[in-house]
């Protein structure tokens, strides 16, 4: 059993489709009012039937009142750090504190190659990564005298000038699941957000990626609990159980408190452009899974 303390949050993966133009914002909205704690959105700027994913979540953001935004997970390949530093603490100055950032080493390198970015092996990706996070902690910096100087291999800042500083300290969440990502984010992130439909061996497999993580973040004198734990799921909503994540919301409960207590996860966001399910994961599991986790602790 493991338990790395934080109270459990619940969100929404919703696909960034532009057809039609509003569905991706609609989706935002029912979350919102259902009482979601976050609504994400994947990034891939070479996908010409997706909004662009930073116009979409600054946009939703004026369309919702408390929901927060993030990236699941941010190309850093084509997001200038430094710039996408002020982007995140600009929008999350105008919403009052609604942004989290997620963010990605990079993958489908073609299409990447093609918009204008640079190919990178795994191992470079990974360094350019860590360097992207370095200036961007560096610009929300604002306490520190002079300017921000990071001379990287991959990204690089020479006396860029500091701030703003975002309205709250913006969560880094990382999208990882090979070893080198997993210690870079038990060094440097504030959060794991993997996707369950991408571990082989199912919910088995966050034993052994946690424990890259925590050995990263004891190796660089972090508590493994600086980490919090989130997974992107699927499954779908049923009378009767058909599987796992297949089947009656109380189910759902007892299987996501299942993993906060077995594997340390604590935040659950629903991939669904089904604004019945999100509404069923917001009023029925959400509370449901929070109860069953604290009469367990």
């Amino acid at each position: 059993m493991t338990d790395y303390g934080h109270e459990l949050i619940f969100g929404a993966f919703v696909t960034p489709s532009a057809r039609p133009p509003q569905q991706a914002v609609e989706l935002a909205v029912v979350a919102d009012r259902a009482g979601l704690d976050v609504v994400t959105f994947q990034d891939h700027p070479y996908q010409p039937s997706f909004h662009d994913a930073w116009t979409l979540m600054s946009y939703v953001a004026s369309r919702t009142s408390r929901i927060k935004v993030a990236g699941n997970v941010l190309n850093v390949p084509l997001r200038n750090p430094a710039v996408l530093a002020r982007a995140v603490a600009s929008l999350d100055l105008l919403s009052g504190g609604r942004v989290e950032l997620g963010l990605g080493a990079g993958a489908f390198w073609d299409a990447i190659e093609a918009m204008g970015g640079r190919r990178l092996t795994p191992g470079q990706a990974v360094d350019a990564l860590a360097e992207a996070i370095e200036i961007i902690r560096a610009v929300w910096d604002t306490s520190t005298p002079g300017g921000v100087r990071v001379r990287g291999t991959y990204h690089s800042a020479d006396g860029a000038k500091r701030g703003p500083a975002p309205a709250h300290d913006v969560a880094i969440w990382v999208g990882a699941l090979k070893p080198r990502m997993l210690r870079l984010t038990g060094r440097l992130a504030d959060g794991w957000l993997p996707s369950l439909s991408y571990l082989p061996g199912g919910p088995s497999d966050l034993t052994g990626l946690n424990k890259h993580i925590d050995d990263a973040a004891l190796a660089a004198g972090r508590s493994p609990s600086d980490v919090r734990r989130l997974l992107n799921v699927g499954g779908a909503f049923a009378s009767r159980s058909r599987g796992f994540l297949d089947g009656p919301a109380d189910q759902w409960a007892e299987e996501l408190a299942g993993l906060t207590l077995e594997y340390g996860t604590s935040g659950f966001i629903l991939a669904s452009d089904d604004p019945a399910a999100i509404e069923i994961f917001a009023k029925e599991v959400a509370p449901a899974a929070r109860e069953l986790v604290a009469a367990e602790r």
